[in-house]
């Protein structure tokens, strides 16, 4: 039996995120929205090219292959567009074998409303004010950034990333530091609080849900000695000792773990980066956002004092 909604972890996608809609969208801002109308519906059986979360996106719904009977994943269309001019965008999900078939079409309104509906642990966009807006709203959400998109279909591993202050955690340590950029007062509010869990942050529900996933991967190995893991997670950390104790606190009283985890003590996130090569990375800083080869699916979360107005 197919588990309810309310059970399964439920990624939100937009279709700016899923495919490449930059043709479509330079019509959009130069021509008007009726000239948008009018390309998409007469393009509707043009297929899509893949966008930047795709590669994730189609690795996150072959967990489902691996649970039969029960898919314990789902992945919902969430769209700006109206059932007309998103006909093109369901075609193309058809035309890759995607398993979506829930979909919101909002014509022309931003769709992060109805997250909780869905039941939805994350959403991705590359639509910023519809993430601002969401994780305004307590919602969680991602700004997918540009890159260049790689697809093995060979590698049918799942690597996601995550930073950890802003994202799986809250912001109160990152407010510290940044109240006066000085690691010696951060170290020491840290070693003050280290038996002291952090409340969760904007992802904090989807790396706990990712976590559940990686315990029913070890129940199906413990039946099936060959069976083979889909689903690795790394935390990727600016943090470093005597730091590091107070991540191990968090994960440990939400009975989750990570496989790896770096505490890098300041150094660029890219190089680890470049050799864990995750389908997706998750952080608050548009400064650790980046990778040598332009490759990683990065996503921006402008969660907390790290996305604030600096003072004048």
């Amino acid at each position: 039996m197919a588990y309810p909604i309310e059970n399964k972890l439920v990624i939100g996608i937009a279709s700016s995120a899923l495919f490449d809609l930059s043709a479509s969208h330079k019509i959009f801002l130069e021509e008007g929205e009726e000239s948008y109308r009018k390309y998409q519906e007469a393009q509707h059986d043009v297929v899509l090219d893949k966008g930047v979360a795709f590669p994730f996106i189609r690795r996150f719904l072959s967990i489902n292959q691996h649970f039969a009977g029960e898919a314990p994943v789902e992945v919902v269309l969430l769209s700006r567009n109206s059932p007309e001019t998103g006909l093109r965008v369901m075609n193309s999900i058809a035309h890759y074998g995607l398993d979506i078939s829930r979909a919101c079409f909002v014509t022309g309104n931003s769709p992060y409303t109805y997250l909780p509906a869905f039941n939805t642990s994350l959403f991705l966009t590359a639509h910023e004010e519809d993430v601002r807006n969401a994780l305004a709203a307590n919602f969680p959400a991602g700004l997918v950034l540009p890159s260049r998109i790689e697809d093995d279909d060979s590698d049918n591993e799942l690597r996601v990333a995550f930073d950890f202050d802003g994202v799986i955690a809250d912001d109160e340590s990152e407010t510290v530091f940044k109240r006066n950029n000085n690691v010696d007062e951060f170290h020491a509010h840290e070693r003050e609080r280290v038996a002291v869990p952090h409340q969760p942050g904007p992802l904090a529900a989807l790396f706990q849900k990712l976590s559940h996933m990686q315990r029913l991967e070890e129940q199906a190995q413990q039946r099936d000695p060959s069976y083979r893991k889909i689903l690795r997670i790394a935390i990727i950390t600016a943090r470093s000792a005597p730091a590091h104790e107070r991540v191990v606190t968090t994960l440990k009283s939400w009975g989750v773990s990570a496989n790896e985890t770096f505490f890098l003590g300041g150094m660029e996130k890219a190089r680890v980066l470049g050799i864990l090569k995750p389908h997706i990375f998750f952080d608050d800083q548009l400064s650790h956002l980046k990778s040598a080869g332009g490759n990683i699916p990065m996503v921006h979360v402008p969660f907390g004092v790290a996305n604030r107005p600096s003072p004048p």
